[in-house]
């Protein structure tokens, strides 16, 4: 069963003038993501991981009564942001909790895990 793992950080913490330079904190905290990441594609686990641009530069669409729009960023005020997020295919969800509470446990963010709807939901 795939599951996707959402990986959430205080917004506070992510200052759109500097998300293109990470901190010293993000690439110490990407490089043991990558040891988690490794360790997933020997077992056949891994998917797909992805970190996801700053929310300044996101777009929002919805359906409105005057049609679709498209504005510029979140306009909510958030706590925390979506920063990342990958896709495993495990046996169990408690298989997904065990990998995700590792990852927690290093990079000290939560992560939100969701299954995926696909053939196993038919």
């Amino acid at each position: 069963m795939k599951y996707l793992l959402l990986s959430y950080t205080p917004a506070e913490a992510w200052d759109a003038a500097t998300a293109d330079a990470p901190s010293q904190e993000a690439l110490d905290a990407f490089v043991a993501y990558q040891k988690f990441e490794a360790e997933l594609r020997e077992t056949g686990e891994f998917v797909l991981s992805e970190g996801l641009g700053h929310p300044a530069v996101s777009v929002t669409v919805r359906k409105t009564d005057a049609g679709v729009t498209a504005t510029d960023g979140p306009f909510a005020e958030l706590k925390e942001v979506l920063a990342s997020f990958a896709i495993i295919d495990v046996a169990s969800l408690e298989r997904a909790r065990d990998i995700t509470a590792r990852i927690v446990e290093v990079l000290g963010e939560p992560f939100e895990i969701r299954p995926i709807m696909g053939d196993d939901f038919a």
